[in-house]
């Protein structure tokens, strides 16, 4: 098509008037609008950084806490609060320089008695990330587990004094978040638990602030329906162009809800445990796609080994052999591949030769008749505990009762809201046969999901429902986690991941793949776009690295201006000239 002197003064008014509006709305408008990235959780987070360990929480204290050292996708460690350390040759005694000026959100500086202070408040309280620490006594302040001693030696410098040698000490420290000492203390009270002179350790507080010095901070909450986040301008660290300046979680996964926020773009990022359909219902939104990406979690069948009929190995190994996990991976979680053993494959340490427990139904009733249990199969039902907050699960469970039939054992489903189960196996004798969880690693090693899932120490938490409390494996585990060489430390891990799997004490379902719906036309999310994943759970969510256009998301996602518009709209009014 010729353009003519009439097309090309068209042209000009356009660009000119396009113009005009942007420089009137630099100089007219006397603040820019404040940009907000809304994302979906299966609950809102626990702020207690030395209390929570799911996967909401832990995405909280990536973005509103600072640690020593920040994991990457390769599973080493880089300088983050410590721009360096030195480690003295029996790897028992580790010191680490602090950067300057680093500042929490009330302002003060943060120091090395914040780090010492953060250090022993959570091996006192002994919750969330405490086992990768050890526990210290409230009153006498005696330690026991891997850490003996933490120490300021000055402003910014502090130093930790190891029991015994920890392999991956420097990789956990991920999971060392550094809280205001003097903000805390500040806020202590009398609670539910209290822990002599310090109170309640400002557990209550904490509850609804932080105290951190991490990229955002926390401005309000709704518990349990959302928490809202606010950028922290005097941040220490780095934010990329565009990083969103408000952040709000909603603890919600209900399906129905999801979708019409997302259609709304009240909702820019879906938790990861939306159905196939929702998920298909979502991609044919416009400007709307589906990030898929292996994180490392595993869908668990935690069997309680303690009580009748799981107790028995042939029984669970009966169990292990029945189910189809093809189908799982086919129909139900598309695109995941079945877990081989009880560590993810994407972690340093993994053993890919490990035995797999495929369908079997002739090894499934050949280990049932060594059974104890099998003369009376009738008498002793399984109960299956699956998360209400993780639909899908309910297809898996009501699969594996399916498939448990053929060898007649009988299973009840029962759908279970998510804090409901971390009540419920925080007891031996509460904890259902079977809980169904989804474990990803917290930290970059395979050592994370053995001590995690099979210590004797993570009984009671939301991550063993196996109970095993089986002093020999605690050794093994503590062995290898103890050997400074990484790669004797990691054949030490897995020969302990083929042992695991001849006890039999967990179902291992397979490695999920993770799938957001989000708003991929104006938000630019690494982790959905191909960037290296970073295996240690929470760290894919780290909003300062995430970009938000907020121009973008007000024109829609079809909404741009450019010239070939401008020519396509040239052509119409020639069409119409010439009718």
């Amino acid at each position: 098509m010729r353009i003519g002197r009439r097309e090309i003064a068209i042209i000009a008014i356009v660009i000119i008037a396009v113009i005009v509006i942007a420089t009137v709305a630099i100089f007219v408008l006397p603040t820019p609008e404040k940009s907000l990235l809304s994302w979906s959780e299966a609950n809102t987070p626990n702020l207690d950084p030395a209390r929570g360990s799911d996967y909401s929480s832990s995405v909280a204290y990536v973005n509103c806490y600072d640690t020593l050292v920040y994991p990457n996708a390769s599973g080493s460690s880089l300088p983050w609060l410590a721009t360096n350390w030195t480690v003295s040759s029996d790897g028992l005694n580790w010191t680490f320089s602090l950067h300057h000026g680093v500042k929490f959100h009330n302002g003060s500086e943060l120091k090395a008695e914040d780090v010492v202070f953060s250090t022993e408040r959570m091996m006192t309280i002994g919750e969330g990330y405490s086992y990768l620490f050890g526990t210290m006594d409230a009153v006498q302040g005696n330690t026991s587990g891997w850490i003996y001693k933490v120490t300021a030696v000055d402003d910014y410098t502090v130093r930790f004094d190891l029991r015994k040698s920890y392999g991956p000490f420097l990789t956990v420290l991920s999971r060392l978040y550094v809280l205001d000492k003097d903000t805390v203390m500040a806020n202590i009270a009398s609670g539910e638990r209290n822990f002599g002179t310090k109170l309640d350790y400002g557990m209550s507080w904490l509850v609804n602030h932080d105290a951190g010095s991490g990229p955002y901070k926390v401005n309000s909450t709704d518990l349990p329906n959302t928490v809202t986040f606010e950028k922290f301008t005097d941040y220490w660290g780095t934010f990329v162009s565009g990083a969103p300046d408000q952040l709000k979680v909603y603890g919600t996964t209900v399906a129905t809800t999801i979708k019409s926020m997302v259609t709304d773009r009240a909702l820019e990022i879906t938790d990861q445990w939306q159905t196939v359909e929702n998920l298909a219902a979502m991609d044919a939104i416009s400007g709307v796609d589906i990030s898929k990406y292996p994180a490392g979690s595993i869908l668990f069948y935690m069997i309680h080994t303690k009580k009748a009929p799981t107790d028995d190995i042939h029984f669970r190994k009966a169990m292990s052999y029945a189910m189809n996990y093809s189908a799982v991976v086919t129909v139900l979680f598309p695109g995941s591949t079945i877990a081989r053993g009880p560590v993810t494959s994407i972690l340093p340490g993994f053993d890919p030769t490990v035995e797999r427990y495929d369908m079997n139904l002739t090894k499934a009733t050949q280990e049932l008749t060594l059974s104890p249990y099998y003369s009376n199969l009738s008498s002793y039902p399984v109960d299956v505990h699956w998360c209400a907050e993780v639909p899908d699960e309910q297809r898996v469970a009501n699969l594996f009762a399916q498939c448990m039939s053929a060898i007649n054992i009988t299973v009840n489903v029962v759908q279970t809201p998510w804090m409901n189960m971390i009540s419920e196996m925080a007891n031996i004798t509460s904890a259902p046969h079977i809980e169904t969880i989804f474990v990803a690693p917290h930290y970059a090693e395979a050592g994370s999901m053995l001590e995690s899932r099979y210590h004797s120490r993570s009984c009671g938490t939301w991550e063993q429902n196996e109970w095993l409390q089986n002093t020999t494996l605690d050794g093994l585990i503590e062995d290898a986690v103890g050997t400074i060489n990484s790669t004797e430390r990691f054949q030490k891990y897995r020969a302990i991941q083929h042992q695991i799997v001849d006890m039999a004490p967990s179902i291992f379902m397979f490695e999920q793949l993770e799938q957001h719906a989000y708003q991929s036309y104006y938000v630019d999310w690494p982790a959905a776009q191909g960037a290296p994943i970073n295996p240690v759970m929470g760290y894919n969510l780290a909003f300062k690295d995430i970009k938000l256009d907020l121009g973008k998301k007000k024109a829609g996602p079809t909404a741009s201006f450019s010239l070939s518009m401008v020519a396509e709209a040239l052509r119409l009014r020639k069409i119409k000239v010439n009718r």
